[in-house]
C-alpha cells in the first residue's frame, strides 16, 4: 500500500538515485521517501478509526457552523503539530498560502457544493508547515495538512501550488465519505478523486472554464532543475502519459496492472473527467464536478469500489441531476468511452 503524498514514492526513490543530480539534493529525496514510509501506518490508522466511526455513531451533527483554519510551524522537525502561529496571513509567506488557501478550500466545498469542512461537520482544518528539512512532499496524514519546502531544486515549497492544496485535503475528503482502499481500483479512485478536485479548485479560484485551464497537477511546485529536463508538472489530466510529466500515467482502464501505485492507476479516470469536462464546456465545477461529488459523498462507504462501478454511478447520477440536460450524460460517456470504458465495455468488466 502507498500513502497520499503528492508526489510519488518511487518518483523520489529514482531522484534518490540520479547521478545526474548532486549528492544533497540524492540525500533529499530519499529521506523524504524513508519518512512517506512512516507516515502511511497514521494514515492507514485514521482512515480504519473514520470507518469504525462511522459505523457506531449517530447521523454526524455539525460541531462548528465552519470549519476554524489553523497553521503550525514545525521549524524544519518532524514535530507535529509544530509550533502555533497566531495570525497566520501576517506570517510568513509559507504561513500566509497555507492560511488562505485553505480558507479557500473550505469555501469552495461549501459554496459549491454545500460542503462544511472536509467531514461535513465543521471539523478544524490544520496545516503544518516548514515539516523536515527539505522534504519534498505535502500530504493528508489522516488528521491534519503537512507541507514540506521542497529541495529548491526539483521541487519548491509545497504550498505555493494551490491544486496540491485542493487535492491533498480531497483525501480527507475521501476519508469520511468512500472510505476508498488506497490499493487497486480503489486506490486509483482516491488519486483522481483528490486530482480532479484539487483542478477544480485551481481553476474556481482562477474563474476558468474548461477550455481555458491547463489541467496539468503540481505545476507550481516543479523547481529549476526539473524544469531543465523539461518537466513542467506532475501529472496533467489532459495528457496523462505526457512526456513532460514527472510521474506519467497510462490512459486507458485496460493498462492498469494489480498492485499499481495509485499515482499512475488515477490516470485513466482523470483522463475520463477531463474529457467530460472539454466536451460539455464551461465550468467544471458546475455540472461534471457535481455530478463527481455526489458521486463521492452519497452512496456510503465503498472501500474497494472499482472504477467501472464508479463509472456506473456517474451516469446513474448524471441522468438524477441532469436527466433534461441530456449534454450532460453524453459528456460523461464520451469521458468514460476515452478510457476504454464504454457503458457496454464497463458492463462486460464489472
Amino acid at each position: 500500500m502507498c500513502t497520499c503524498f503528492i508526489v510519488p514514492r518511487d518518483i523520489l526513490t529514482k531522484l534518490s538515485q540520479d547521478p545526474r543530480l548532486p549528492p544533497d539534493i540524492r540525500k533529499a529525496a530519499a529521506d523524504t521517501a524513508r519518512v512517506a514510509q512512516e507516515i502511511r501506518d497514521l494514515r492507514i490508522q485514521a482512515l480504519r478509526l473514520t470507518s469504525i466511526a462511522t459505523m457506531i455513531q449517530a447521523p454526524v451533527t455539525a460541531i462548528a457552523a465552519a470549519p476554524a483554519i489553523t497553521v503550525f510551524d514545525c521549524g524544519h522537525t518532524q514535530s507535529l503539530p509544530g509550533r502555533p502561529i497566531s495570525g497566520p496571513q501576517a506570517g510568513d509567506d509559507s504561513a500566509k498560502r497555507a492560511f488562505d488557501e485553505t480558507t479557500q478550500v473550505a469555501k469552495f466545498y461549501k459554496d459549491v457544493f454545500g460542503r462544511n469542512s472536509i467531514d461535513n461537520a465543521g471539523m478544524t482544518m490544520m496545516s503544518s508547515i516548514h515539516y523536515g528539512n527539505r522534504f519534498n512532499n505535502a500530504m493528508w496524514n489522516g488528521t491534519q495538512m503537512l507541507y514540506g519546502d521542497g529541495d529548491n531544486a526539483i521541487f519548491v515549497d509545497f504550498t505555493l501550488g494551490n491544486d496540491v492544496i485542493g487535492h491533498e485535503l480531497t483525501h480527507g475528503v475521501t476519508q469520511h465519505s468512500l472510505q476508498l482502499e488506497y490499493t487497486d481500483d480503489a486506490g486509483g479512485l482516491n488519486e483522481s478523486l483528490s486530482d480532479c478536485f484539487g483542478s477544480m479548485f485551481r481553476q474556481w479560484e482562477k474563474g476558468q472554464d474548461a477550455a481555458a485551464a491547463d489541467w496539468l497537477i503540481g505545476s507550481d511546485i516543479i523547481g529549476p532543475s526539473a524544469r531543465d529536463r523539461n518537466i513542467t508538472c506532475l501529472r496533467d489530466m489532459a495528457d496523462p502519459a505526457g512526456a513532460h510529466c514527472l510521474a506519467p500515467q497510462p490512459t486507458q482502464y485496460s493498462q492498469i496492472t494489480p498492485g499499481m501505485d495509485p499515482h499512475y492507476s488515477s490516470g485513466p479516470p482523470n483522463l475520463a473527467f477531463y474529457t467530460a469536462c472539454k466536451t460539455l464546456g464551461g465550468k467544471s465545477w458546475e455540472k461534471i464536478g457535481q455530478v463527481w461529488y455526489r458521486v463521492m459523498t452519497t452512496f456510503g462507504p465503498s472501500p474497494r469500489m472499482k472504477i467501472p462501478e464508479f463509472a456506473n454511478r456517474t451516469r446513474q447520477v448524471a441522468g438524477q441531476m441532469f436527466g433534461g440536460t441530456p449534454d450532460v450524460g453524453d459528456a460523461i460517456e464520451q469521458g468514460w468511452s476515452a478510457v476504454g470504458l464504454s457503458r457496454s465495455e464497463g458492463a462486460a468488466i464489472a
